[in-house]
């Protein structure tokens, strides 16, 4: 029996039936198993609104035009996988491309790459013109992104290189950061 704890009127609601007895088991044990929400009908793009919400060139397009259209934001020897990240209640869709399948350490490079999306998120927070590619050469990792020209140069010199030393000393293999400025966000459309 699967019952919503939202409200003070369910919550009774659950109390009343433990104590009615509905919840034992066979056994003469009480027991409540709780899971969590799984929404699967959500797809991997942009809802279409009114017309005003601005779009980058990477938001635009549709996971299936990935590799014709679009490039891959991660670029390693992994198996392909799909990660969904919630950022400011919209949801991106970081895909990692491979070309070998059933290499080990597949998992731990994607907890890499989302842990690295995140820490330059917070790093150069409000900054990000775009989304991050990641790019793993041999034992380097290169990380590319555009950025907002929102803080002095001095400060965006500082965080690169507080960027490059932490993540390096955190993986122990060099990282370098591309890093390019923009006046402002391109808009591909708008939807």
């Amino acid at each position: 029996m699967a019952v919503s704890l939202s409200s003070t009127g369910s919550a009774r609601l659950l109390g009343a039936l433990i104590r009615a007895g509905s919840l034992c088991s066979s056994s003469g044990s009480r027991g409540l198993h709780v899971t969590a929400v799984c929404c699967k009908n959500r797809a991997a793009r942009i809802r279409v609104g009114k017309g005003d919400k601005p779009l980058t060139y990477e938001q635009a397009l549709h996971p299936h035009h990935i590799g014709h259209r679009k490039g891959w934001l991660s670029q390693h020897t992994t198996t392909a996988l799909l990660v969904q990240e919630a950022r400011f209640h919209e949801e991106f869709t970081l895909f990692q491309f491979s070309n070998l399948k059933g290499e080990e350490g597949a998992a731990e490079r994607t907890i890499e790459d989302v842990f690295i999306r995140k820490f330059m998120f917070g790093t150069f927070h409000g900054c990000l013109a775009n989304e991050i590619v990641i790019k793993r050469r041999g034992n380097l990792l290169i990380v590319c992104a555009l950025m907002l020209q929102q803080l002095p140069p001095m400060k965006f010199y500082f965080l690169i290189g507080y960027t490059e030393s932490i993540l390096s000393h955190f993986y122990k293999c060099p990282v370098k950061l591309e890093i390019q400025t923009l006046q402002e966000k391109a808009v591909y459309k708008y939807l």
